[in-house]
Parts: C-alpha cells; sequence; structure tokens
C-alpha cells in the first residue's frame, strides 16, 4: 500500500467548513450485514440520475448496499474530508487538475487490475494519463462520460440559408464574413463570466498546440508565448465576429441571444445545450469542432473527460467497489446517463448520442480528440481572467509574457518534481 499524505494542503484553495462535512458510511450492522460503498459524485445536476442508478443498483445487489451523494460543491467538501482522513470508497470527478492532485497526494488506489478498463475507448485513458504531474506507475481513473467543445450552430437558420461546415480556419473566417453580409451576428460571446473566455481558447490550442504543451513547458523544452502565439492570434480574430462589448454580456445573456436567433452560432461546449434548450426547447443545435487549423486533417475534437470514478486507497473492499463500477459500466446505465446528461460516452460501444453532437461524431468514433488545455492550469493562475484581459487590451506579446512568468510562479512546485523525476530517471 502507498503511504498516504497526511496534509493534503496543495489542493485546498480557501478556508474549508467543517459543518459541510458528509456523514461517513453506514456500519454494516446498520445494514443488516450488507457491504456499504459509499460514492461521492461531483455533479450537482446529475443528481436525479444517480438516485435511479443508486435505486436500480440496490434493488438488484442483495450483499452490497449504494450509497451515493451528490453534494453542491463537491469538490470542496471532498478536500476536506480527504484533509480529515475521511474517506468515501469512491469518487466522481471530473478529469482536471483536481485528479492531478489526488494522485500526487497518494490518496487514490491503482486499479490496474480492474477488467472495466479494457472496455475504455484508449483516448479518454490516455487524457487521464495526461494529467500526471510525473509518470506514475498505475491507473488510478475509469472515464465514464465525456463533453465536447466547439462551435455549436442553429442548424435550421444554416440550411435556410446554404451555409456549408466549415473544415479549415479560413473556412470558418470565410463563413463568419458570409453570415456578416446577411445581416445576422455570426457569433455571441458571454465573456463577462470569465470562465467562458476559455471556451474558444481550449478549442483553439487544443489543435494548434501540442496536447502536452504544459508538461513540455514544466520540463524546461518550450515556452508559452512560442507555443500560444497563433492560439492568441485567432483568439483576437473570432472576437471581431462577436456582438459590440462581449464583456458586458455573461454566460446565460450568450445562451438567451444564441437560444432566440440573435447569432448563427455560440463558441462554447456541449454542457451550454441544457441552458441553450430552457429558452427555446424547439431549437434545431448541431455542433461542429473548432476549424482552427489550415487542412481539416489537422483539426482535433476538443474534449475532456467530464465524469472518472476513483476507488479510494483506503477502500476496504475493492471487489465490492469494482462490482459497482461493473454496474455503472453497464451499456444500459450508460445510455441513462447519457441521455440525461447530453453526454459523450468514454466507452466503447454503439450507443447513441444526441442530435447536438452529430457534427462531432466522426471525430468520437474515430478517437480524434484531445484534452481541454485548462485542465492542467492551476486555479491560482487564474487564466481565465488573464485571457479576457488579454482579449479586452489586445496586447499579444504581454499576455503570453506573463502566462510564462505567471506558469513558474504557480507551479514551481510542479516544476520542482519534473527537475527531481527526469534527474532520477533521464529520458526513460
Amino acid at each position: 500500500m502507498r503511504k498516504r499524505s497526511k496534509v493534503l494542503s496543495l489542493i485546498l484553495t480557501g478556508s474549508l467548513l467543517a459543518s459541510a462535512l458528509l456523514s461517513g458510511c453506514s456500519s454494516e450492522a446498520d445494514n443488516q450485514g450488507k457491504t456499504v460503498i459509499e460514492l461521492v459524485q461531483y455533479k450537482p445536476e446529475a443528481v436525479e440520475v444517480f438516485e435511479q442508478l443508486e435505486e436500480k443498483f440496490n434493488a438488484t445487489h442483495d450483499d452490497i448496499l449504494l450509497k451515493i451523494d451528490s453534494p453542491n460543491d463537491a469538490m470542496t467538501i471532498l478536500k476536506t474530508k480527504f484533509i480529515r482522513e475521511d474517506y468515501p470508497d469512491i469518487i466522481g470527478i471530473g478529469g482536471d487538475i483536481n485528479y492531478s492532485l489526488f494522485i500526487d497526494s497518494n490518496i487514490l488506489a491503482d486499479i490496474s487490475d480492474y477488467e472495466g478498463l479494457k472496455t475504455i475507448k484508449p483516448a479518454y485513458v490516455d487524457i487521464l494519463e495526461g494529467l500526471e504531474f510525473v509518470p506514475t506507475e498505475g491507473t488510478y481513473g475509469v472515464p465514464y462520460a465525456a463533453n465536447a467543445a466547439g462551435i455549436l450552430y442553429n442548424r435550421k437558420m444554416f440550411k435556410e440559408h446554404g451555409w456549408k461546415i466549415p473544415e479549415t480556419w479560413n473556412e470558418f473566417i470565410n463563413l463568419c464574413e458570409e453570415i456578416k453580409g446577411a445581416g445576422i451576428q455570426p457569433l455571441y460571446f458571454g465573456f463577462k463570466d470569465v470562465w467562458t473566455c476559455l471556451a474558444p481558447w481550449n478549442a483553439l490550442a487544443v489543435g494548434l498546440a501540442p496536447a502536452d504543451v504544459c508538461q513540455q513547458v514544466n520540463r524546461g523544452e518550450t515556452t508559452f508565448s512560442k507555443e500560444y502565439q497563433e492560439v492568441a492570434d485567432k483568439m483576437l480574430q473570432i472576437v471581431e465576429y462577436g456582438q459590440e462589448g462581449p464583456f458586458a454580456y455573461g454566460y446565460n445573456d450568450a445562451c438567451t441571444a444564441f437560444a432566440n436567433g440573435e447569432s448563427a452560432m455560440f463558441a462554447i461546449g456541449s454542457y451550454a445545450v441544457p441552458q441553450v434548450k430552457s429558452v427555446n426547447p424547439d431549437m434545431d443545435i448541431d455542433s461542429f469542432v473548432m476549424p482552427g487549423a489550415d487542412t481539416k486533417d489537422e483539426n482535433v475534437l476538443n474534449s475532456g473527460v467530464d465524469l472518472m470514478f476513483s476507488v479510494m486507497e483506503t477502500c476496504e473492499n475493492k471487489e465490492a467497489a469494482y462490482e459497482v463500477l461493473d454496474f455503472l459500466l453497464e451499456n444500459e446505465n450508460i445510455q441513462t446517463y447519457l441521455d440525461a446528461q447530453n453526454s459523450v460516452p468514454c466507452k466503447d460501444g454503439a450507443f447513441k448520442l444526441a442530435p447536438m453532437l452529430d457534427g462531432m461524431k466522426e471525430y468520437i468514433e474515430q478517437g480524434k480528440m484531445k484534452d481541454y488545455q485548462d485542465h492542467y492550469y492551476p486555479a491560482e493562475m487564474a487564466v481565465d481572467a488573464q485571457i479576457q484581459t488579454f482579449l479586452i487590451k489586445q496586447d499579444t506579446e504581454e499576455f503570453l509574457k506573463k502566462f510564462d512568468s505567471d506558469w513558474k510562479r504557480y507551479n514551481r512546485d510542479i516544476i520542482r518534481k519534473v527537475e527531481q523525476y527526469q534527474a532520477k530517471h533521464g529520458d526513460e
């Protein structure tokens, strides 16, 4: 068993309230001798589907009692529990820097022996492995569901005007000009909410910069000033086709405007569709991969692991935990989740995708996808706010210079670990 960190200070981002703690597992005696498996998952919008899955599991298993908690602000609660060494059996989280920190803190179990991993698309397994600060022996998560980001578009509007889906950057810019010439706003942005600045940024960076650019920078092999130059230039270009004063409008404003036909396209992820449909339930939405490259073959789908499951190192009954994972990975249960969340399956198989993903199906089926770049960014660096400031000031050199200097500042501990790993292992 690996030694767990006693203090996980790296994963705390502020003061955590003990009153927010979840209750621990019930004892076996309280549950008629059943093995209790506690699962905490971080998506409050998925409460209903997890309630269904919990009920279904418990109705079909006599020896295991599954308890699923879906709290608001789950990551804060989980981090608090971890500090107190109060661990659930399984956690359901996103494939982002929190997962990286949990691996680094030695609190996740190595599940390399779990047979269900063989059913997962290799691209998503690679995405999780890419999140490791330094190469770590073992496998620590089961990718479950993903999302996809690029360009949402009004399919009815496109059909009426005969607009073609662009496959290169020049075709995309020409399309924006064509839409503008028809008296219609090409794009709508909600940049008042800084996190939305990351949507087009990620969708461009995934095809224009190396997928492992952050790791390369940590190893001292390159700089963001070099690798993000084209991304920054094209971000400035794309903003020209948005509404006037995009920094005065938030995410809800952008969703509403797109839903009401005020723009033909929306540079955001599939996660925005429920919000758009809440305004216009009958809207016919499709999507396409951000065509940031000069040729179609160079384009890559921006898709990350939106939900994955990890077994905790302290889980006393790994076999029961694996049985829960087996249940969650049954095709019928995955489809239930996909239908509820408009998600992309991480498991191989003939699943039915939501119609707004029609334009991305080719990339999904081929596994031609890379992770969101911001999944590697430390929260303290506030990259979303930096991008917003850059788009307002439009000073590319200053922005990239600050990106490089802030990266060294906020990642110094990780960079030191990388240096130590390289000194010990070399190029192996």
